[in-house]
C-alpha cells in the first residue's frame, strides 16, 4: 500500500465512523418506555380533579422511563380486549395515547412491537370494574365468583398478547386495588348498618379469596409479576384491631387506612389520594427493581 492509499483509507475509515458513530450515540439515547395498561386507577383519576400524576407517572419518574399510557377509565377485563376507543378520555392523561380506532389491548402491542428493545415495563391494572357491580347485589360472593371466572380468562389472554409482543425479558407487573367497601363503615353512615359491616367483612374474603388469587394466577402464566395492593393497604389485617380517629371515631384499622388512602369514606369514591397512588407506585417500583435483580 503506498502511502497516498493509506491516508485515503485512513480518511475514509475516518468519514465512516462520523457517520456511524452518531447514529450509534442515537440509538443508545431512545427513550425506554413504559407501557400501563388498565382502567381509571391507570389514569390516575381523582373526583373532582379528573386526570391527576398517580401512580404512572410515580413509577416513570422513579425508573427513569417514558410513560405511555394506554389506561381508559371505566374499562373492564373485556372491554380492554374488545372495545374500539375509549368513550372516557380523560384530558391531562400524563403520557395519554388515544386508539380511536382499535382496542387497548391491541394499541398498545402494536406500539410494543413497535419499540422492540425500547420497552423496560408493562404495568396493567384491571378487573375492578368487573366485581364493583357485585357490592350491590344480595349475594355479592357469588356475584364476585362469576365475576372472576371472566376475570381470569381475560387477565389471561391481556398477558399472554403483552408477553407475546414485548418478549420474555421485559418485566409485566399486575396490580389490584385496596379494599374500599371497607370504607363503608363510615360512608354514608357512621356508625354503619350491620348490614354495611357484613358486605364489607365479606369484600375483604372477596379479595383475598377469590379475586387477587385470579389476577396472580393470570399474570403468572405469562412470567408476570403480581402487586398485591389489597394486603400491602391492610385489607387483610384483623377487624378486630381498633384505632381512634379524628373524622370518625374508633373504628377497625383496616377501615382507617382505607380512609387516609382512598375518597371513599369521604365521598363514597372508589379512587385513591395521591398518597394511595404513591403507595401504589412505591410498590410497583419496588417489584420492578426485585425483577431487573434476578
Amino acid at each position: 500500500m503506498t502511502a497516498w492509499t493509506a491516508v485515503l483509507t485512513a480518511t475514509a475509515v475516518a468519514t465512516v465512523g462520523t457517520l456511524v458513530l452518531p447514529q450509534v450515540a442515537a440509538a443508545k439515547r431512545s427513550p425506554t418506555y413504559y407501557v400501563s395498561l388498565g382502567d381509571s386507577y391507570s389514569v390516575g383519576y381523582q373526583p373532582g380533579k379528573g386526570a391527576t400524576p398517580g401512580y404512572a407517572t410515580y413509577v416513570a419518574r422513579h425508573t427513569g422511563l417514558t410513560l405511555a399510557n394506554f389506561g381508559c377509565a371505566g374499562a373492564t377485563t373485556t372491554s380492554l380486549l374488545t372495545k374500539v376507543g375509549c368513550p372516557a378520555v380523560l384530558p391531562n392523561t400524563a403520557g395519554g395515547i388515544t386508539y380511536p380506532t382499535t382496542t387497548q389491548i391491541a394499541a398498545a402491542t402494536a406500539f410494543i412491537a413497535a419499540h422492540p428493545g425500547h420497552v423496560g415495563l408493562i404495568t396493567v391494572t384491571i378487573g375492578g370494574n368487573d366485581v364493583v357491580p357485585c357490592a350491590r347485589m344480595s349475594n355479592p360472593i357469588t356475584c364476585v365468583g362469576t365475576a372472576v371466572t371472566t376475570i381470569k380468562t381475560n387477565v389471561t389472554s391481556i398477558a399472554s398478547q403483552l408477553r407475546s409482543a414485548a418478549g420474555p425479558k421485559v418485566p409485566i407487573i399486575g396490580s389490584t386495588y385496596p379494599d374500599v367497601i371497607l370504607g363503608t363503615y363510615v360512608f354514608p353512615t357512621n356508625p354503619a348498618s350491620t348490614a354495611a359491616v357484613n358486605l364489607a367483612n365479606l369484600s375483604v374474603v372477596a379479595f383475598k379469596a377469590l379475586v387477587n388469587p385470579a389476577l396472580a394466577q393470570s399474570y403468572a402464566a405469562s412470567l408476570g409479576a403480581f402487586v398485591d395492593v389489597t394486603k400491602a393497604t391492610g385489607a387483610y389485617t384483623s377487624l378486630m384491631r381498633t384505632v381512634h380517629t379524628k373524622a370518625y371515631g374508633t373504628i377497625p384499622v383496616p377501615v382507617a387506612s382505607v380512609c387516609t388512602l382512598t375518597w371513599f369514606c369521604q365521598k363514597g369514591d372508589i379512587h385513591p389520594m395521591n398518597q394511595g397512588y404513591t403507595l401504589i407506585g412505591k410498590l410497583i417500583v419496588a417489584k420492578y427493581h426485585a425483577i431487573k435483580k434476578r
